[in-house]
């Protein structure tokens, strides 16, 4: 008997394991459905890409989209200890402000506001640049300024500067808008997980226990609550009592699968696969939101490949002295724009790559060239998970709708003009000598919609679908969450979710770090703690000079 079961050893319940387990009164059993993290591939920054479609990724597709010409979108989540942290490329951004007044202001979500998270950001991080009103400098999480930058995503950054953009050396600090190079979770050149960072220095403890290639079947429920976990562990069957609560982490696409698998979903769709229904939540697998991108591409032929410099060479100098290109998390540089005049926080997000981007990262980068990811970060169009079998074996149908409503994808034609005007000034002009994507021949509005219809893939950020809210009577979007405030499910006792299928909308940038912020505030919730107190940065800054 344990007092909880965490089910998925990804960011989030890599945060509750440490955290939890804190406590050594307090018995935690971790669950994962893949191998541990061992492989080469996953702590060489550079390899991320061989992490694509192998053993340590679920490998998901979504369903032919209707809005962007028929694609089915592949999916990259982490199957591995440390989840998607162990896959990613490891970029430390937090999200705008704007995002988390939102979640409190439009989604009743009290507790959650930027100044709620900012302390949980804080404390998560130990930033190589120290402490500060906006970071912290002894957390577990190392983020870290990039120790290599190649000539191309230079470029972009200073092309950006030259076009109006301001710049920015910390998209988590005062403003998100500019450009500039990202920090990231590496330690001495190794990526860092969550793992890392929350895990290992808890996996000694003896009131902790981690089961890897365990595949979660469901929830057990008795008298209206969530008692165990049954699992799938090398073809044998097994239970696994919480005497305290059932938390759910698997992410976006396999939490709200298992509710749904534990009769925990909407009604008609669960009885549609022969699923006794337990609680009738017709949020659950809804409101999915992902951020869509679309690929501009250069070929840059003066400008070595990152291909040709990941030779024995300099594989050898980072087992040595973890330098040099292999350090790199491909997505260099970038920023953050607005498409429109008006608009209370960027809706763009730069990610540029010293490297062609093709066929949503599986494409072999031989060739040199350079993109830059047009990221469309305020998201309007909405998704669903939903079953495709009662058998937990079989993935579930995702469909993030992508571009269903029009206003993403005329956000995503003033981006790709912007990124052409950035690429027309002289820093990087120099570099390239052909547009390759979306190419000389795509000028026209209606022409760049249908390219960016045939081109949509997405940048890996999936969330919402077991949405947080508060009450309805001050909850101004419509939306009925899957999750209270305190996270815990509405209908069921002992039983919350943790992780990014959480958030009601998605924050506008990468959402690991938020995902890491949200476990942290969860496990003071779960503990019985009292949250710590919000934060306002100016009132920091003004004791911090006193």
């Amino acid at each position: 008997m344990y007092d909880y079961v965490i089910v998925g050893a990804g960011s989030a319940g890599c945060v509750l394991a440490g955290r939890l387990t804190e406590n050594p009164s307090v018995k935690v059993l971790l669950i994962e459905a893949g191998p541990p993290d061992s492989a080469d591939e996953i702590h060489i920054p550079a390899a991320l890409n061989l992490l694509f479609q192998s053993s340590y990724d679920w490998g998901f597709r979504t369903q032919p989209q209707e809005h962007a010409a028929g694609q089915s979108v592949y999916w990259p989540r982490g199957r591995v200890i440390g989840g998607s942290s162990s896959i990613n490329a490891m970029i430390y951004i937090r999200g705008h402000k704007h995002d988390y007044n939102t979640w409190r202001d439009q989604y009743g979500c009290d507790g959650w506001s930027y100044n709620d998270m900012l302390p949980y950001f804080i404390r998560a991080e130990s930033n190589s640049r120290g402490a500060s009103v906006y970071h912290g400098g002894s957390g577990p999480l190392s983020v870290v300024d990039p120790k290599y930058k190649s000539a191309t995503t230079s470029a972009f950054v200073d092309a950006a500067s030259s076009s109006g953009s301001v710049a920015n050396p910390d998209f988590n600090g005062a403003s998100q808008d500019g450009v500039g190079f990202y920090q990231l979770t590496q330690k001495d050149g190794r990526r860092w997980s969550a793992a890392d960072a929350y895990l290992y220095p808890a996996i000694a403890r003896p009131n902790l226990t981690v089961q890897t290639d365990a595949l979660a079947t469901s929830v057990v429920i008795e008298d209206g609550r969530a008692t165990g976990v049954r699992y799938l562990r090398r073809g044998v069957e097994h239970l696994a009592r919480a005497d305290a609560e059932v938390i759910l982490a698997g992410g976006a696409v396999n939490s709200p699968q298992l509710l749904m698998l534990s009769g925990i979903g909407p009604a008609d769709h669960l009885r549609e696969h022969g699923i006794t229904v337990l609680a009738d939540s017709p949020g659950v697998g809804g409101n999915l939101s992902d951020h869509p991108i679309t690929t501009a591409i250069w070929a840059t032929p003066k400008a070595r490949s990152l291909a040709e410099m990941a030779g024995p060479k300099n594989l050898l100098r980072w087992q040595l002295t973890h330098s040099g290109p292999m350090t790199t998390n491909i997505a260099q540089s970038g920023g953050f724009a607005r498409s429109a005049d008006g608009l209370p926080a960027p809706d763009i997000q730069w990610h540029a790559l010293p490297v062609p981007f093709r066929n949503g990262g599986l494409g072999d980068p031989t060739d040199r060239g350079m993109s830059v990811l047009v990221t469309l970060v305020n998201v309007r169009s909405r998704g669903k998970i939903t079953l495709r079998s009662a058998d937990p074996r079989h993935r579930p149908l995702i469909d993030p709708g992508y571009l269903a409503d029009p206003a993403d994808l005329d956000a995503l034609v003033r981006a790709v003009h912007m990124v052409r005007e950035i690429a027309e000034a002289r820093p990087m002009r120099r570099l390239w000598t052909a547009e390759l994507a979306p190419g000389p021949d795509v000028t026209t509005d209606a022409e760049l919609r249908e390219f960016i219809r045939r081109d949509v893939t997405t940048i890996y950020h999936p969330v919402g679908t077991c949405a947080m809210s508060g009450d309805s009577a001050i909850n101004t979007s419509g939306l009925v969450g899957v999750v209270d405030t305190e996270l815990r499910v509405r209908g069921v006792d002992g039983l919350r979710v943790v992780d990014a299928s959480v958030m009601p909308a998605v924050p506008r940038g990468n959402t690991n770090a938020p995902t890491i912020a949200i476990a942290e505030r969860a496990a003071d919730l779960i503990a019985g703690r009292a949250p710590l107190a919000a934060v306002e940065p100016g009132d920091l800054a003004l004791a911090s000079a006193r």
